[in-house]
Parts: C-alpha cells; sequence; structure tokens
C-alpha cells in the first residue's frame, strides 16, 4: 500500500509523535511505501524504517492543544485561535498531502486537526484521536466538537486507543460511525529486560553521546553532564522509581513526591515542561532525593527502564492509553499507575496475569498519595522471588498484548 502518514507537530516527547514514527517504521519495515509529513526539523534523529518525510509549509503558525516553545513558530492553543485560522492551517496541510497523491490511504492524527485534513485531501482516510485533543482543545467547545464530527463521517476508520477514550469521543462529537479500539503498541524488541551491570553502561554510553546543552538552555534537550550525574546518582543499593513524561501538572508528579516522604528511595525525573522549577522545589523541600535530567529518548530510557524498581504514572487527568506504563513493563519495570482512563485499561491486564497478592500493587486511586506511598512500600519490600515473578509477568503481558508490529497490522486491515 501506497500510505500518507500526516502528523502536524514533532516526531520525539510525547505520545502521538512517538505513535506516529513507530507505525512509520512497522508499515514500511513492512513493505508499504509509507511518507510522513509533521513539522520535525530534524526527521533523520528517528528509526522510521524506510519512511520517506515531507514537512509542509504551514506559514509559521502552530495550533496546538498544550502550549510547549517551538521554535520558529507562532504557537496558540486551538481554543485560542479562530475558525479562519485553522481552517486556513487546515488547507495548508491538506495540499502537502494531494501533492503526494495517489494513495491508498492517508492517515491522520488527532479528530481536529488531522480529521479535518483527512477529508480535504480527496482519499481514502482514517484518523487517529489521542486523546489530548479532545481534552486539552475540544470538551466545552461544541462548535469544535461539530466540527469534529463532520470530518470522521467521511473516515473509513476512526480509531481509538481505549474504552475510555470511545466514550470521550462521544461525549465531545456525538456518535461516530466506524469507530475501532485499538491501543497503542510498544517495541517490544526495544523495550526488553536488561542486567543491571549492562544497562548502567549502556545509559551512560548513550548519556555521554548526548548534544552539548550549556547551561540547559534548551529544554527539549537532555540536561548537560547527564553521564555524570547519572552515574553518581544510580550507584548503589537504594530503590529506584523513575517518572517520564511531560511536566505539567495534569501527569500528577506532585502527586508522587508526596508519596515518597519518609521513604529511602530515589527518584529519576525524566522530561520537560513548565512545572519543573515548581516540581524541583517540591523535591527539596519534602527531602526525596531526586534527579531532574530533562528530556530522554528511548535510547536512553530503555536502559534506565531495566535498572528501576518501578515506574510511577501518577496523572492526575485523563490518559488516552497509557503508552509509558506499557513501555514500562516491556522492559520488566513494574509500572505502578492512577487508576483512571486508559491507565485503568493497562492496569487491569497487568493484574489479570498477576496472583492476586501482587495485583493490587500496579495501580492506586487517582490523586492519593498515601495510597500511591503503602503500594510503593510494599513493591519495594517484595522478597526476591515475588520481584522476580512480577517482572517476568508485566513482560510477558507487553509481549502478548501490545506489540507495535501486531498493532501496525491491525490498523490497516480495519482501514481497508
Amino acid at each position: 500500500m501506497r500510505i500518507l502518514l500526516w502528523h502536524g507537530y514533532l516526531l520525539g516527547g510525547t505520545g502521538s509523535n512517538v505513535y506516529t514514527r513507530q507505525l512509520a517504521r512497522e508499515w514500511s519495515l513492512a513493505g508499504h511505501d509509507v511518507t510522513v509529513l509533521s513539522q520535525e526539523p530534524r526527521p533523520e534523529d528517528y528509526d522510521l524504517g524506510d519512511a520517506a518525510t515531507v514537512r509542509p509549509d504551514v506559514g509559521g503558525f502552530l495550533p496546538v492543544f498544550v502550549i510547549d516553545r517551538y521554535e520558529g513558530y507562532d504557537v496558540r492553543r486551538v481554543p485560542d485561535c479562530t475558525r479562519e485560522e485553522l481552517e486556513h492551517w487546515v488547507e495548508a496541510n491538506a495540499r502537502a498531502v494531494r501533492e503526494l497523491l495517489p494513495a491508498d490511504l492517508a492517515f491522520t492524527n488527532h479528530v481536529l486537526l488531522g480529521g479535518p485534513v483527512g477529508a480535504a485531501v480527496g482519499a481514502p482516510f482514517a484518523v487517529k484521536a489521542h486523546g489530548s485533543e479532545l481534552e486539552y482543545a475540544m470538551r466545552g467547545r461544541p462548535d469544535l466538537g461539530a466540527w469534529g464530527a463532520e470530518a470522521l463521517a467521511g473516515a473509513r476508520a476512526t480509531f481509538v486507543g481505549s474504552a475510555h477514550i470511545r466514550d470521550v469521543l462521544t461525549e465531545v462529537c456525538g456518535p461516530v460511525p466506524r469507530v475501532h479500539e485499538v491501543p497503542p503498541g510498544v517495541d517490544v524488541e526495544l523495550w526488553r529486560p536488561e542486567a543491571r551491570g549492562p544497562a548502567l553502561a549502556a545509559l551512560l554510553d548513550e548519556a555521554r553521546h548526548d548534544p552539548p546543552n550549556p547551561g540547559n538552555r534548551e529544554e527539549r534537550l537532555p540536561d548537560e553532564g547527564n553521564a555524570a550525574r547519572l552515574g553518581a546518582f544510580l550507584t548503589g543499593d537504594v530503590p529506584t522509581v523513575v517518572y517520564f513524561g511531560k511536566l505539567i501538572e495534569q501527569k500528577g508528579v506532585h502527586v508522587l513526591l508526596d508519596a515518597l516522604r519518609g521513604l529511602d528511595v530515589q527518584l529519576v525525573v525524566v522530561g520537560f515542561g513548565p512545572e519543573r522549577p515548581t516540581l524541583e522545589a517540591l523535591a527539596s523541600s519534602s527531602r526525596v532525593r531526586a534527579l531532574f535530567t530533562g528530556p530522554l529518548e528511548h535510547r536512553h530510557l530503555r536502559h534506565l527502564l531495566a535498572l528501576a524498581d518501578a515506574c510511577v504514572v501518577p496523572s492526575v487527568f485523563p490518559e488516552a492509553f497509557g503508552m509509558v506504563a506499557a513501555e514500562a513493563a516491556a522492559a520488566g519495570c513494574p509500572p505502578v499507575v492512577a487508576r483512571h482512563s486508559g491507565l485503568a485499561e493497562v492496569a487491569a491486564g497487568l493484574e489479570a496475569a498477576l496472583p492476586p497478592a501482587l495485583a493490587p500493587l500496579v495501580s492506586f486511586p487517582t490523586g492519593d498519595a498515601d495510597a500511591l506511598h503503602d503500594r510503593l512500600v510494599t513493591l519495594l519490600a517484595l522478597p526476591a522471588p515475588d520481584r522476580t515473578l512480577m517482572r517476568a509477568t508485566v513482560r510477558r503481558v507487553t509481549e502478548e498484548r501490545w506489540s507495535w508490529a501486531g498493532i501496525a497490522r491491525r490498523l490497516l486491515d480495519l482501514a481497508k
């Protein structure tokens, strides 16, 4: 098949960015002719398999769901843009897609603005709803919900990552035809268990190859000197907890820091965002031993998770699926997630395979720092046989349920 894979943003960091590049890789390596359209200035930095790349000219304007800094762009939240501005942006992207026709399928990300882009292309199209646009931009805006519904009516398929997002899609857009629930995938060859010694050596080697970032001026790059900092921090026998994701209030890192008060543990916080200074101050005042690294890529994280005793996903806002939890599980690192939305579905998959004594440890009530504290106390004190069983079980569940190769095939089968 010839597939035009449209994503209006970057290819690194957040969930929909990772989703796009993983699909590009899997589809192209399966023999499909794939072209990725995004605003990524350095697509060569990512493994896209054999996919080609195009960067549409959008005139320097970028409508987003959560405000970040994008160098060289006029960035505004979708609800803060006029309909005329959004339609102009949609047309600029659709024009770039049309120039690459013919194609068997245009696959677009986000109900808005990917749905309207797909509808304007004039070719068969499918849309992936990621949740971020629904929750952060469209909820509470009936006009945007109606626009999304109008676009999705013409799609061959609309994909949601969980039953939760199916419900949210209906709440925001009303009834939508041809909706299919397909979870995101995990690269189970990349994310895999490792022995501690080799994992630490590999992590430090990757950090030594990071680009310079003097004074940590570039928030989208790893912090300067991470190799030395990580080497010193991770040496020893103190239990290690990892968080990785955006540093915004909705991700609930403050809940995790509160839960770690008084525990003899160390925390590695990976990510960027406006809440970083506040969280660093909170860690200090709470006397939580924490290392903030800035954002890390999969090449780092695959090894960091092998060194961790738990990966906590404390989001206080709905999540479409829970990719972080699934990636941690694939690496054999037990995830502990807030039990809501798509995260609850990941937890349920793991709980069903774990013994009754261990199953409750992979989730906690949303926002409940005391409950999270108790889960971590129990998890980190497990005897060696139970730790081994838990690591092996969460890895096996990920292989069975969430491998990328199977997910990519399923998406195309449903979009035909």
